[in-house]
């Protein structure tokens, strides 16, 4: 059996990978930069804009709050384990 390296590439959907992969197609598109400042500049907008997602991310699924209303015991509210 011969080896198909012609397959589609697989993505990770590891967020540091796609974060990585946001600022190289980004440097990409300004092709050359006249100074090191003005690549960390636009850097730190890309990282300062994806924290801000993530940060809305995370409060849009669970917050502390919310958890912490479910129990102070966080064993009692797992399910219990099936005798082997």
């Amino acid at each position: 059996m011969v080896a198909n390296f012609n397959q589609t590439k697989l993505h990770s959907t590891n967020p540091i990978e796609r974060l990585n992969g946001e600022i190289k197609r980004r440097t990409e598109v300004v092709g050359i930069f006249p100074n090191e400042a003005a690549i960390t500049r636009l850097i730190g907008a890309i990282l300062l804009e994806q924290n801000d997602e993530w940060a809305v991310q995370r409060a849009r699924y669970m917050t502390m709050e919310s958890v912490a209303t479910l129990s102070d015991d966080p064993l009692a509210s797992l399910p219990p384990v099936a005798a082997a």
